[in-house]
């Protein structure tokens, strides 16, 4: 009888070994359910206990990408914002464009993201958008991972609160445990203090944590103390946000001193460069926040900002970003990029389970190609699959013990059936009219 649902064998491996991520050449890894078995030399496990084999000859094994923060129903709009500073890319693009959206296309958004992601070796995603039941049965359908919530502007009102707690109530823990729910209150900027004194207490109520956008830029917190007297960090302490885990977007305009109060809390940081740069958003204290004690994680952001959902992309940008900002080229090492990477998308997520290849994780695997020129020679495989490997490399993506694709043929998504939808309803989607927006970017003028 079959010991093992599925062998990968002959594969290098990346794997962290004290403290410290290293790749470990020809080795077998063995899957039961949805958790890893054992990861052991090629030719220790017996190939005639496995249901199924993989052969991984020549292939790079890591764990399973984590984007920590994504729109990704955002895909429908890819390219229809260019060039434009935070404020217009807000009023006169997003919002207008997203007032076309219906649930419908949503469900279609979320599939084409979700293929994405998966071709670029993405299994785990938090996502903040709208019509989220749309996006969990995508989810649900795919085979991919994804904490999920359900963004809601304060304007909107108790009500739509309380509709996102009912999606909350829907959809945690299903997929067979894929799916974990959060509240989703879009920022301080659009949520006052007592809309998000109220998302804190029906989070604590329900037993979930809250992720939010903060501190997006400096100019949001000028705004904040102009407004409120006091940062954003501090206002979300206020009302309570942080009595319940809580992931922040971005930080780029975290203090001193808010970073000080947040290491006291259960709060982690999403940090999406390629946003940064292509909206001249500045660069994030990421060095601060990691001596702080605040878990770190990689996410794309929707992709009207960053145009990829690619998240091998985001980590080169990230290291380069801040050795830039720092005029110092010691800055983010391999070793720190692949903790951001990996166990610091982990910790942000609370899900202790994914971010590494290990005995007892869950089987969040993805297989990369490293016979290509911009991978050869490979002196040093973590500089390689940092500074050199890109999307196009990923062969193959197991989540939660399923292959979901092989040899880059997606097993779980028609994808030509999808981009059909979707093209079938760009003509009306990217009509925008200005007063049909669903919020106003306070900061403007």
């Amino acid at each position: 009888m079959a010991t093992f649902d599925l062998l990968i064998t002959r594969c290098d491996v990346l794997v962290r070994q004290d403290d410290r991520y290293t790749v470990v050449n020809d080795h077998d890894i063995a899957i039961a359910g949805n958790r890893i078995t054992a990861i052991l030399p090629s030719g220790q496990i017996d190939p005639n206990q496995a249901r199924e084999r993989l052969d991984a000859a020549g292939l790079l094994a890591i764990p399973g990408l984590i984007n920590c923060h994504t729109h990704a129903p955002m895909v429908l709009f890819r390219g229809l914002a260019e060039d434009v500073p935070i404020e217009s890319w807000f009023n006169d693009y997003i919002w207008p464009l997203e007032s076309n959206e219906e649930p419908e296309d949503i469900y279609w958004g979320a599939l084409l993201g979700i293929a994405e992601m998966i071709q670029a070796g993405v299994t785990t995603f938090a996502e903040h958008y709208f019509f989220c039941d749309e996006i969990a049965s995508a989810v649900e359908q795919s085979g991919v991972r994804a904490n999920i919530g359900w963004a809601v502007f304060g304007h909107e009102g108790i009500e739509k609160l309380d509709l996102t707690c009912r999606f909350v109530e829907r959809w945690q823990g299903a997929a067979g445990g894929r799916i974990t729910t959060w509240l989703a209150p879009h920022s301080p900027y659009l949520c006052d203090r007592d809309f998000l004194r109220a998302t804190a207490e029906r989070a604590k109520a329900l037993g979930v944590g809250i992720h939010i956008h903060c501190s997006e830029t400096h100019e949001q917190v000028a705004w904040s103390l102009r407004q409120y007297g006091v940062t954003p960090p501090v206002m979300l302490r206020q009302a309570g946000v942080f009595e319940v885990p809580t992931l922040l977007a971005h930080g780029i305009g975290l203090t001193a001193d808010d970073l000080a109060m947040l290491k006291d809390y259960d709060v982690a940081v999403a940090q999406c460069p390629k946003t940064y740069m292509k909206l001249a958003m500045g660069t994030a204290p990421v060095r601060a926040m990691r001596e702080a004690g605040l878990a770190v994680g990689i996410g794309t952001d929707g992709v009207v900002s960053s145009n990829t959902l690619d998240v091998l992309e985001q980590m080169r940008l990230l290291a380069l970003d801040q050795k830039q900002a720092a005029k110092d080229s010691t800055v983010l090492p391999l070793q720190e990029v692949m903790d951001i990477a990996f166990e610091g998308g982990a910790r942000a997520l609370r899900q202790p389970a994914i971010g590494a290849l290990a005995a007892g994780k869950l089987a969040d695997v993805v297989l990369l190609r490293q016979d290509g020129a911009h991978l050869f020679p490979r002196h040093d495989p973590l500089a390689n699959l940092i500074y050199s490997a890109n999307a196009g490399d990923v062969e193959a993506v197991i989540c939660d013990g399923k292959v979901l694709m092989r040899a880059r043929r997606l097993l779980t998504i028609d994808l030509p059936a999808v981009k059909a939808e979707v093209a079938r309803r760009l003509e009306r989607l990217k009509q925008r009219a200005a007063e049909k927006r669903l919020a106003t970017y306070p900061m403007s003028g």
